[in-house]
């Protein structure tokens, strides 16, 4: 059987991979917090059918030898944490963070993840939630008799309570980084979770020792570029197509050789 098969049929899968990354990335075009993945590539094994270097005669070698390639995988999907655009919305408990740094989110399990979605609100019990109910680590609650709340570039949380002649200081938020960002794990609804790869989670204030600051009233959109993923999607299309036409060429070449006659 011909490699020219296999080969382009390992191009074929890649580019289908690459149309599946790029299609969720367009996907999450308006999710908040969202970060764009990118596929890696790398060649596969090479059969070796003649060696460089090999003595061909006194004085003389091979210059270049005679190696033939298996095609190609992909071999990571990388996620890349560039910071998207900023969108004002004056709502006191959206958040972004101008910098690196993640916001800490409490699951239900007691385990601890990790999300650049500041877009927070306030539960029965007056703790800061995400979307899905889960509470800010550590947690924020704020009480239901407040007249207004600011949170400064710091993560310091203070609000107003009737009576009061200046805001009260309540509570901080922590931020958390990473070594190796690219090696969190995605579990879906705009959270992450902590890797060997990643590195365990470094906590802090934000502001300082390399964390960004907070900003109150903004979210993070996603740092997806439309026409980027079009020119990568029609790209991969036409890649797709290619592959498809040296497996043609392939098998018509297969048809010639079957058809000889003596």
């Amino acid at each position: 059987m011909m490699r020219a098969l296999w080969t382009a049929a390992s191009g074929m899968n890649g580019q289908q991979y690459k149309i599946d990354t790029t299609a969720n990335n367009l996907a999450n075009v308006n999710t908040t917090g969202f970060k764009k993945s990118r596929v890696d590539f790398q060649d596969l094994l090479y059969q070796t059918v003649r060696y460089a270097g090999t003595p061909v005669a006194a004085g003389a070698q091979i210059p270049t030898g005679i190696q033939v390639g298996h095609g190609v995988r992909p071999v990571a999907t990388q996620r890349l944490f560039t910071p998207g655009t900023f969108q004002q919305t004056d709502n006191p408990y959206d958040l972004i963070i101008e910098g690196d740094g993640f916001f800490q989110v409490l699951l239900p399990d007691g385990t601890v993840s990790y999300t650049r979605d500041g877009a927070f609100k306030r539960d029965g019990d007056g703790r800061l939630v995400t979307s899905d109910g889960f509470p800010l680590e550590p947690e924020i609650r704020i009480d239901d008799d407040a007249l207004s709340v600011n949170i400064g570039s710091d993560g310091t949380v203070s609000v107003q309570l009737p009576g009061d002649d200046r805001p009260n200081e309540i509570a901080n938020i922590e931020l958390a980084r990473f070594v190796n960002p690219a090696g969190l794990k995605s579990d879906g609804r705009n959270l992450y979770s902590a890797t060997a790869a990643s590195g365990a989670a470094i906590v802090g204030q934000p502001g300082l020792d390399g964390f960004g600051n907070l900003a109150q009233g903004y979210l993070e959109m996603s740092n997806v570029q439309v026409v980027e993923e079009m020119v990568s999607m029609i790209v991969a299309q036409r890649a797709y197509e290619t592959n498809s036409k040296a497996i043609q060429a392939a098998d018509d070449m297969l048809q010639t050789a079957n058809n000889l006659r003596r």
